[in-house]
């Protein structure tokens, strides 16, 4: 086994940032690398002093997938099928709910090509940024005859719709940066120079958040999805039961009325 780190973990201000770091590859979405991502993730879960994460690529790519060249037969008799499904359950899916779930925001800086299982990547984020020479491409079914991945089935219908969603899973094109926040694919895309500037910017911004409101506007808009318009009302409303006799309103009406920034407390 190397002694490289698949994954570099840096953290500035209670701003962690993970960099896929197999650059030499475009970062493919190595067993080992997920394992390290997975790691890093549950450390920043226990880490209290983490407010914001940002997770982006070294080199030339945020993330190209599945490296297609180390797939290897099935071991102990098993097909090769059988054994990606079985480490997709064991550890790709649970990494997207983790990213998913984290009590912190997750910004992605996507400085590349995101192809594959890294579109689903970076779309488990809460806010997506690009670099403007990225892109974002599906390759499953019109190369390989396998459908979309890692959330890629159920993030982009949500984010950009059905019909989007079908023409990337079919039609085998790039859907470039500038495309993608026309979309509503991703938030914003900026040169490639002002990137992980904006990025920070943007996770420095969520840091200031109440320490639950992204778990809590997760959760909301999640739920809408499976709700009526009264239902979702009524959660709305129960929600506002809860959160209004908490610390973080108090904190913001004070700060209304005294005409300054609200300063709300850490997780």
């Amino acid at each position: 086994m190397s002694d490289q780190a698949f994954i570099l973990h840096a953290l500035n201000d209670g701003i962690a940032t993970l960099t896929l770091n197999l650059p030499a590859k475009l970062n493919p979405i190595a067993r080992e690398l997920q394992v390290e991502l997975r790691d890093a993730l549950e450390r920043i879960r226990d880490d209290r002093t983490v407010r914001a994460v940002i997770l982006t690529g070294a080199g030339k790519a945020f993330c190209v997938g599945a490296d297609l060249s180390a797939m290897a037969p099935g071991e102990a008799g098993k097909s090769l099928g059988t054994q990606t499904a079985e480490w997709m359950q064991e550890l790709s899916n649970p990494l997207i709910e983790t990213l998913r779930t984290l009590p912190v925001p997750v910004v992605a800086a996507v400085n590349g090509p995101a192809a594959g299982a890294g579109v689903g990547l970076a779309l488990a984020a809460d806010v997506t940024i690009a670099a403007r020479s990225a892109y974002f491409y599906l390759p499953f079914l019109p190369k390989l005859g396998i459908v979309p991945d890692l959330g890629c089935t159920w993030a982009i219908p949500r984010r950009a719709g059905r019909a989007r969603a079908m023409g990337m899973a079919l039609l085998d094109e790039r859907v470039d940066a500038e495309r993608a926040v026309q979309w509503g694919l991703i938030w914003s895309c900026v040169d490639d120079a002002q990137l992980m500037e904006e990025a920070t910017g943007v996770a420095q911004r969520l840091a200031r958040l109440p320490a639950h409101a992204v778990v809590e506007a997760r959760e909301a808009f999640d739920a809408s999805e499976r709700h009526s318009l009264g239902e979702q009302l009524h959660y709305e409303s129960e929600r506002q039961r809860e959160l209004i006799d908490r610390p973080s309103f108090r904190e913001g009406v004070s700060a209304f009325l005294q005409k300054r920034p609200p300063v709300f407390e850490s997780r």
